[in-house]
């Protein structure tokens, strides 16, 4: 292009306009797309979430005792607040184990009830934690949660019927 030429912009054909296309008065082509947010990322995928809820209903069935996961950030004291939901269970709470991992802060806490920590003492809670962690540095939220399951089923034996 020599000087003091101006560049002609190529001409549409309105016809050849998609569905919210418009020409403006300068010539641009303006487009409305329609707005689709992502799905938001979730930490397990269908296969895991099946393979966590078989292994916390087989704990559960085999062990007379309430296993229940939480996985989420744990506000102010870790240890607190870890208690605090494992009391919100209500009546059966001296019959429960909850295992409540914060993967942003990096904590992992179980907290037992007065009858389950008759079964699942601080050193097999201790293993888990120790095997779940191991798991979680490799990526493996999913599996170090089923594995600190079977571990905590094991340390408990099964219930008297």
């Amino acid at each position: 292009m020599a000087t003091g030429e101006v560049a002609q912009r190529p001409q549409v054909d309105p016809s050849d306009l998609a569905v919210g296309e418009v020409i403006t008065n300068s010539g641009r082509v303006s487009a409305a797309r329609m707005y689709e947010p992502h799905a938001p990322a979730l930490p397990f995928t269908p296969n895991q979430l099946a393979s966590l809820d078989e292994a916390l209903t087989l704990s559960s069935r085999e062990t007379g005792l309430d296993f229940s996961v939480y996985l989420g950030a744990l506000e102010g004291d870790t240890r607190a607040a870890a208690e605090e939901m494992h009391a919100a269970i209500g009546a059966r709470a001296s019959h429960a184990v909850l295992i409540a991992v914060s993967p942003g802060q990096r904590v992992v806490e179980i907290v037992t009830g007065e009858e389950s920590h008759r079964r699942v003492n601080d050193r097999g809670a201790k293993l888990a934690v120790m095997s779940m962690v191991a798991s979680f540095k490799e990526g493996d939220i999913a599996g170090g949660l089923v594995g600190g399951l079977r571990m905590l089923t094991d340390q408990a034996g099964s219930h008297k019927a």
